[in-house]
Formats: structure tokens, sequence, C-alpha cells
């Protein structure tokens, strides 16, 4: 028995006449009989969606919404009948989720469909997307009892959407191993060939990272930190895939198959620990990341560092607290269970939702994407590239963190901050050099716009900008240019 299994099993125990009990009874009922295309019990889906919601400690109304989630799609309750048996609050999320599974992602105009109805479920309750991407965890996990077609089509829209949604929600535990349960559907080839190449090489990194533990255990203590724990975090399958497509295959250049994980107490730990390892064993130039100081825009914290360990071998080091590690599993999920903690109240998680600017920015930018009577096949790319896509974040002069797609140049940055500074903008300096507007920006630069008066966009600009806000500004300005 999982301890998620555990942990419901006694959430029921400890109040049979509870939300959480009632609902697995009902879910238990109406399923009566329902079997899922691998043989075994429909049930066991509705379980262990559940049980996933739980390890990322969310509240009881998700659990019983996570547990219902198919109530409607496969059992033909109601909504009415959800709502007076569980709440108003379930039979929102049971709905939502509901709305969004209804829709394949096949063809352009139902693929634009899909994402429409994400955006709206993000824009009004997280916890309806927390409930879905705990279903498409589980149905990832039981992708082989289906057909090869369908197989390729529900792997592809949890590659394209599902996981990067999940990244940008903080939960990169959730992100890689959704990318990693899709990998062998998209690239069967590669992954065969990767699956050849990386056990044996995983085997013997993690070995040597065991050998040199005490090692490691010994110079924190001797530095005065007392409470710490260390573990190994293995890289990815779709992780080691990207780099070694870049290193002509050769798995000697992927350092951190295996990274040396430093959980320690508080933050003047963190940077403590990172000073007695970099005593210890020189750092390799460039490979010193402070995500403490410099969060990344999906809240992730961690210092980062690469180091020549002992026997001269290249080691990765992360080295974090408890709440940041916490934070990395479960994202905005352990963001809002902090909050609660800290306040000593309850938050509602639809005010959360309203304080995550990039899914309100999500829904405004698909309001004038819609007003603007664009097409599925450029609502999808514009989407796909605006907000899921590979991130990269840079800095304005104030010190705030922005977040952009990756490949945006200055001209992005500008309009992202607002439509005048991208309509005005001259030049741009980056790290404090004059930067052309087309240049390609990369995460941690410093970029400030140089601005004019009275200045319009050029129609070149549409050549190299990366997002559809940016595009949307410059063509509106342009407009309004040619009718003066």
């Amino acid at each position: 028995m999982s301890m998620s299994e555990e942990a419901i099993n006694q959430l029921i125990a400890n109040n049979p006449r509870g939300l959480v009990a009632r609902a697995f009874n009902f879910a238990q009922r109406i399923h009566s009989g329902q079997k899922r295309k691998t043989g075994e019990p429909y049930f066991n889906h509705l379980l262990e969606t559940a049980e996933t919601l739980m390890s990322w400690k969310l509240d009881e109304v998700t659990i019983a919404a996570g547990l219902l989630h198919d109530s409607i799609e496969d059992a033909g309750v109601s909504l009415d009948a959800l709502r007076k048996e569980f709440g108003e609050e379930v039979a929102f999320i049971v709905d939502g989720v509901s709305k969004i599974s209804r829709v394949k992602y096949r063809g352009v105009k139902s693929k634009a469909e899909n994402m429409r109805k994400l955006i709206l479920a993000l824009a009004q309750d997280l916890r309806v997307i927390f409930v879905r991407l705990a279903d498409r965890l589980h149905n990832m996990k039981t992708l082989f009892a289906l057909p090869p077609q369908k197989q390729k089509r529900i792997a592809l829209e949890t590659d394209e959407i599902y996981a990067p949604l999940a990244y940008r929600l903080g939960m990169q535990q959730v992100s890689g191993e959704l990318q990693d349960l899709a990998f062998p559907y998209l690239f069967p080839e590669e992954y065969k060939r990767l699956d050849k190449l990386v056990p044996a090489k995983y085997e013997e990194r993690l070995n040597y990272l065991e050998r040199i533990k005490p090692e490691i255990e010994t110079l924190l203590r001797e530095g005065g930190i007392s409470s710490f724990e260390i573990n190994f975090r293995a890289k990815r399958y779709r992780s080691i895939y990207k780099k070694l497509v870049t290193h002509d295959w050769d798995i000697d250049q992927i350092y951190d198959l295996a990274a040396v994980r430093v959980i320690v107490k508080t933050v003047a730990d963190c940077y403590a620990a990172l000073g007695i390892i970099h005593e210890k064993w020189p750092p390799l130039p460039g490979r010193i990341k402070d995500y403490i100081a410099m969060p990344k825009p999906n809240g992730y914290k961690s210092l980062h560092t690469t180091v020549i360990g002992p026997q001269e071998k290249i080691v990765e080091f992360q080295i974090r607290t408890r709440e940041m590690h916490e934070e990395d599993e479960l994202g905005i999920a352990a963001h809002w269970l902090y909050q609660q903690a800290k306040n000593g109240e309850k938050v509602a998680p639809r005010r959360l939702t309203k304080e995550i600017k990039w899914v309100q920015q999500m829904r405004d930018w698909q309001e004038t994407f819609k007003r603007e009577s664009g097409t599925a096949a450029d609502f999808i790319q514009a989407m796909k590239i605006d907000f899921l896509k590979d991130r990269i974040f840079v800095i304005t002069p104030a010190g705030d963190v922005i977040d952009l797609p990756a490949g945006s140049t200055p001209v992005d940055f500008a309009y992202h901050i607002h439509s005048e500074i991208g309509n005005s903008a001259i030049g741009a300096r980056v790290n404090g050099k004059i930067a052309p507007l087309d240049a390609e920006l990369k995460s941690g630069d410093m970029v400030e716009i140089l601005t004019q008066k009275n200045k319009k966009p050029s129609e070149k600009w549409l050549k190299f900008v990366k997002t559809a806000m940016a595009r949307h500004y410059i063509k509106s300005a342009l407009k309004i240019k040619k009718k003066s």
C-alpha cells in the first residue's frame, strides 16, 4: 500500500461521513462493474487520481472531485445531482474536468477548442487543472492498453499541453514525469536507443555518488551545517535525449545523469553549503546558478553548481530548503499550502488563481485573439509559443523577472511590459551594452528598452518577433499609422 493510499484510507476512517468518504462510496457504487481497457476495475483509476491529489496535499474538495471526475462522463450522473449531493465547489470542478475531456486532441479546430476550455478552467479555478493533471498522469501509466492511434494522440496532447502546463504551474516533477511517459509513444526508436545506452551509465554514476556521499556529509557537518538530507536526482529520459542530440549521442558528455541534491533548513544554510562545497571542489566556470535570489518564472528556487569532484569527475549539486523542495515537487499547490500555513487561514483557491499573473494574461490574450477573429491554426501556434513552449526569464532594470518564450527579442520584452513601450522602442541595452532590437535574449539577461516619443513600430519587426502579443500590437499600430 502506497503512502497516499494509506493517507486516503486514514482520512476516510477518521471521518466516515465526511466529503471524501461520501465521494468514495458514491464513486464505488456508480462505477460498479465497469472495467478499464487494462481489465482492472474502473474505480481503481478514480482512486489513483484521488491518491495523487492527496499526495499533492490538496484540499478535501479537490480529492472528492478526483474520485468523482468521471461521474458525468462515464456514469451518466447529472450535474444537478452532483451539486445536490456534494455541493457547488465539487460539482464545478467535476463539470470543468468533464468539459475539457470531451474535446479530443485531433484536428485543428478541436485542438483549439481544447485549449480554450483549458484556459477558461485555469482562469476560474486551478483545482480543475489539478484534477485533470492527476487524471492524465494515471492515464499515461496505462496507455499501453489502448490502440496505437489513440496512444499517439494522447501522448502528443500530454507532451504539447499538459507537461508544459504543469511546468508553468511550478510542478516540475509532474511535468517531467508526463514527458517521460509520453516519450516512448512519440519517439519509439529514440527511446529504444536511449534505453540501451543510459541504464548502465546511470548505474555507474549512481555508484560513484553513493561512494562520495559520506565525504559530502562530513564536509557539511564540519562546516557547521547539522541538519541536512542528501539524495540523488536522476535526469529524465526526455532531458537526456535533448542533450544527446546536441552532443552527437556521446553519453560521456552528459555529466548530470544523476545530480546530488542537498536539502537544508534555511536559505542561509543553502549559501553556506555552496561555499563549503566550493572550498573543497572547484566549480566549473559559468555553471553556478542562483535560482534563490532570482527564481525561475514558475517559482522554482535552488542553488545549482557543477564542480570537479573526487577522482576529477564532474558532479552537479542542487541545494535547497525543504520548502523549496516541496514547491519543486508540487508547484503552485505547495505555494497555496504554505500560504495557508503562514497566514493561519484558509486561502480560497479562486483567489489564488487571480494572483497568478500569467493565467490572467492568458485569459485576456484569448479574448483579444477572439476579437481579432484569428484562425484556429493561428490560435494553437500562438498559444504554444506564448504560453507553453520553452521559457526564458529576463530582468528589468528595476529587478523584476519577466517570463518569455525561448527565442524572444527586446521587442517581445518591450510589448510584454506595455504596448506603448513596444511602439516607441528605438533600441535596447542588454546587460548594459547596446543591442539590436532583433537580438535573441537569454535567461538572466538584464534588458532596458530605449524609447523615443511619437515613434511608431516598424513593419520589419514582424519578421523577427516571437510572441503573438507583440505581433498583435505591431499590426494594430501599423493600421493606425496607415490611416493617419
